[in-house]
């Protein structure tokens, strides 16, 4: 399938007063990102040379999919946006005369890069920019997780489930149970970058993956009592990596001793920054809920919004 020439300046373009569409924040992020790394990762998903109507350019639609990670917008607002607004034509990559993909296309490049699994590529592609550019810092690992409520809701006594991935949990914060997903993240403590994400339903306890959210060198890892067990310890101190788990009372020692009542505090104090990232995906970035329905698609609506949280922090640190 051939590819449409998008971002030919027009008269219409020509005619737009100064200033108008200006982005500040767009703007930086067209300019930190290495786009060309970026589409490497993209190519294949269109056949530049194959017969059909021309399709647009992957990059095009994946700063579009950044765009609707960023602001929270469902596949049809995000093409009304397209349309209506100058600083997101202009981040894509369309002029005003250039046909706005439409929702259904979106929503067809989205399931490719699920299918053919480059949103874990694109994200680690990042994460090397990132690294490149000295912003993960690595001086300790942060270990949370979140729930993410189902779009789907949740069924009714007798019914079959609207989303058979998603879970019930409990929640911790209020009275009553969610019914979603779990987003579980490995947060650069200093930067705020994430740098793993793990997506699963809301009932897997945190301390299940958490050791796929553990680099291997950071100087320390940070996180409450759920993360801890005395394995996990163990091995953290074989790696050189210092466990900064926090401890709860059991049968045994009903109260903690000052000592480890003072870590907890530390170690409390030092992690209470991952909450702030929840914050940003959730208030600010419209994550408070999972649009689609299975593992799979909450998996990558979860890896794409971390990937526009980490192009967010990457402006905000470079400001």
């Amino acid at each position: 399938m051939a590819v449409k020439r998008t971002g030919q300046l027009s008269f219409s373009d020509a005619a737009v007063p100064q200033g108008r569409g200006h982005h500040p924040a767009l703007e930086r992020v067209q300019g930190l990102v290495d786009w060309a790394r970026i589409e490497r990762v993209l190519a294949g998903l269109r056949d530049e040379t194959g017969p059909g109507r021309p399709g647009y350019r992957p990059l095009v639609l994946f700063k579009a999919l950044l765009l609707q990670a960023w602001y929270g917008l469902s596949d049809a607002d995000l093409e009304y946006r397209l349309g209506d607004s100058l600083a997101f034509g202009r981040f894509v990559g369309l002029s005003l005369e250039d046909a706005v993909p439409d929702h259904t296309t979106l929503c067809r490049f989205r399931n490719a890069l699920v299918a053919q699994r480059l949103l874990e590529r694109l994200f680690g592609e990042l994460d090397r920019q990132l690294e490149a550019a000295g912003l993960v810092l690595k001086a300790g690992l942060l270990l949370d997780a979140t729930l993410i409520e189902a779009a789907a809701g949740r069924r009714k006594p007798g019914e079959a489930s609207p989303d058979p991935d998603a879970a019930y949990v409990r929640r911790q914060d209020k009275p009553g149970a969610g019914f979603g997903y779990k987003a579980h993240v490995g947060v650069d403590e200093g930067s705020g970058l994430i740098l793993r994400v793990v997506t699963t339903p809301a009932n897997v306890n945190d301390t299940v993956v958490a050791d796929l959210l553990i680099t291997g060198d950071e100087s320390c890892v940070l996180a409450d009592s759920a993360y801890h067990t005395h394995a996990r310890e163990k091995a953290l101190r074989s790696q050189g990596i210092k466990p900064r788990l926090m401890r709860r009372p059991n049968r045994h020692h009903r109260v903690l001793p000052p000592r480890l009542a003072r870590l907890n505090r530390m170690i409390s104090k030092r992690r209470a920054a991952v909450e702030t990232t929840f914050a940003t995906l959730k208030h600010r970035m419209g994550l408070g809920l999972i649009r689609y329905r299975g593992l799979v698609k909450a998996r990558a609506q979860v890896l794409m919004a971390t990937i526009a949280f980490n192009m967010r922090r990457w402006v905000t640190m470079a400001t």
